[in-house]
């Protein structure tokens, strides 16, 4: 590899279960080295490290002090997104956050206002719609053979993390939920079939003020539901398409659709933006009695999961 071409020095900050996806990717590119892992806890930091042979682990301030790391994936709890993106900006690294980029617009708008003085760049997750499936929807869509795009229904329902993630309280305060947590994959196809959006409203509610894990790593322990768990909304888009949204935790089984896009000529059910695969459905507004398979226009993710650090 020439030295233009040489991998970029990465650190990752926040060895939770994310950074397992993360690293396999991380460590398997010729683009990325791996040069550091951090975290709060310091034997955690040094399992990941052990496990994908990565030579240092160390505290964060260790990692931002090292020259060779040149770009921080910031994997840390929500909470922590715009306190650790905004130290590696003023360390002079790069920044690829997992979402959200920040738990509130203002510090959000921070951390681009710093780095477009610090000449760096910022990216964030998701990056699922650069997978094949969400990329065949949009050329779909771009080619125009179903028409103009006029409004679409998106639902994210599910029961929630506690059956599976190994600390899933935090994903239940502020900072979480189902919006922050969930509905950036959603919200991010749909900014890319549609464009910007012009304006929001919406309305949210807690479902249960308290919940006991039935199952999972944190069965039978009790813990308060601070955020909302209900999020319905309307978003309207510079075009004038519109888009009904609605996250939850808490409502585990449903028959909507993850995302369909109602177009002049056919209905587009796209596929769940939480993957990078399939399936891609087209139903047509006239002649057509049912869904036909769209056979997935590219080859580069062939299945659902597992390509975190695409972006």
């Amino acid at each position: 590899m020439s030295a233009a071409a040489r991998p970029i020095g990465v650190g990752v900050v926040g060895t939770g279960s994310v950074s397992e996806r993360y690293l396999r990717n991380l460590t398997a590119s010729p683009h990325t080295a791996v040069i550091a892992c951090a975290d709060q806890d310091l034997k955690s930091a040094r399992r990941r490290a052990a496990e994908f042979g990565v030579a240092r682990a160390c505290t964060t301030d260790q990692l931002l002090d090292d020259p060779e790391v040149e770009m921080v994936v910031n994997l840390t709890n929500p909470s922590a997104h715009a306190e650790v993106s905004l130290a590696a900006l003023e360390a002079g690294k790069h920044v690829y956050s997992e979402k959200p980029l920040a738990t509130n617009r203002a510090d959000a708008r921070r951390i681009l206002e710093a780095a477009a003085r610090a000449g760096l760049t910022v990216g964030c997750a998701p990056h699922t719609f650069l997978g094949a499936g969400l990329q065949t929807c949009l050329k779909l869509l771009g080619d125009g053979h179903l028409g103009e795009p006029l409004a679409a229904g998106a639902f994210m329902f599910g029961a929630g993390p506690e059956s599976w993630h190994p600390n899933p309280a935090f994903l239940y305060q502020p900072g979480g939920g189902p919006l922050l947590d969930m509905g950036p994959y959603y919200i991010t196809t749909l900014v890319c079939m549609f464009g910007p959006v012009r304006r929001v409203a919406s309305m949210a509610r807690i479902l249960h003020a308290e919940l006991t894990p039935h199952r999972g790593p944190r069965q039978g322990e009790t813990f308060k539901v601070t955020t909302p768990t209900y999020v319905s909304a309307i978003l309207e888009f510079v075009g004038g398409e519109q888009a009904t949204l609605v996250t939850t935790f808490g409502i585990p089984r449903a028959d909507q659709p993850h995302l369909q896009v109602y177009c002049s000529h056919a209905t587009l059910s796209v596929p769940d933006p939480n993957t990078y695969g399939g399936p891609v459905r087209v139903r047509l507004n006239q002649d057509e009695p049912g869904w036909s398979d769209v056979i997935l226009l590219y080859g580069h993710t062939v299945a659902s999961h597992g390509y975190s650090g695409l972006g």
